[in-house]
């Protein structure tokens, strides 16, 4: 008894860690409590026998819930795809910032770092599944090679292989800047937004700026990348006149400042920014309302 409890225990224990590893792998967090509560069903499927023989029931959940977001990955391709427009990660709130922030969602259990960045989570949309698996696991979790074979089915060396292949696909992208500096520039597209100003707003922008724009065909949202500075500020700008009584408010977006857009009380849209060399490069704006949840009235 006294060893079946303690496996209950530490599997319990374990649902934060694995929330985390899933979003990261998943770029959504419903997704992500999906294969966490699936991991979970299968292993209270098993017969105590079974459980008891396990060493580590969190490693056991681990490559259970490794494997199905492999899984999911592999499917996600062709479901986004179908999508409206571009797809973009959930964006993250810091719950702390409002005054709230410890249930069992699973936007309270997020550890907000460098790995969930907007820039950090659409690089590693670009990899192959098998690599984000491999790289997340290892360079983030600091997983064994041994233990990532477990869960793509392949030697350590060939997920050593995958993961330093990925690791160049993160060398190429832009060094992120310190928080203070990224406040900084966001502050400024605030107020120059705020204010209309385009010309303030298309000296913030560098000229080759994009702007990746996330509704999911339910919010309104443009469909394609808007690119170059000049467009970019005049859209921000048409969004302004188009929206009278809008509040942004700048908060943390994925663990870096960015804006968030408040119309009547609600939150309807999510911005987040990567700044290099003082100019913004990136905006990522998400509207669609099932990525806007965790950042709903609740505590606010």
């Amino acid at each position: 008894m006294g060893t079946a409890g303690a496996n209950t225990r530490e599997t319990v224990g374990e649902r934060r860690q694995l929330i985390n590893v899933a979003y990261r792998l998943l770029g959504s967090l419903a997704e992500a409590e999906d294969a966490v509560q699936e991991a979970y069903a299968r292993w209270y499927a098993l017969p105590r026998s079974r459980q008891d023989e396990v060493g580590s029931p969190g490693a056991w959940l681990t490559t259970v819930t490794g494997r199905i977001c492999l899984d999911v990955l592999g499917s996600a391709r062709a479901r986004r795809e179908r999508y409206v427009g571009a797809w973009l990660p959930d964006p993250l709130p810091d719950r702390t910032e409002w005054g709230h922030g410890h249930g069992t969602d699973p936007a309270d259990q997020m550890v907000l770092d460098e790995s969930v960045t907007m820039a950090f989570l659409v690089v590693l949309e670009s990899m192959t599944p098998a690599e984000r698996v491999a790289f997340v696991l290892h360079d983030v979790f600091r997983y064994p090679f041994a233990e990532i074979g477990g869960v793509l089915g392949r030697t350590p060396g060939a997920c050593k292989q995958l993961a330093a292949s990925a690791r160049r696909r993160v060398r190429a992208a832009p060094a992120p800047v310190a928080a203070a500096a990224q406040a900084d520039a966001v502050r400024r597209v605030k107020e120059a937004w705020e204010t209309k100003d385009i010309p303030a707003l298309v000296d913030l922008l560098d000229p080759a700026a994009v702007m990746t724009a996330d509704g999911g065909g339910v919010a309104g949202a443009v469909l394609r990348p808007v690119e170059g500075g000049a467009r970019i500020a005049q859209y921000m700008a048409a969004i302004a006149d188009r929206a009278p009584g809008l509040e942004l408010l700048e908060r943390s977006v994925n663990g870096l400042p960015g804006l968030v857009a408040r119309q009547a009380g609600a939150v309807t849209t999510v911005a987040a920014f990567e700044v290099t060399d003082g100019s913004v490069t990136r905006i990522w704006v998400v509207r669609n309302p099932e990525k806007l949840r965790p950042w709903g009235a609740d505590g606010w």
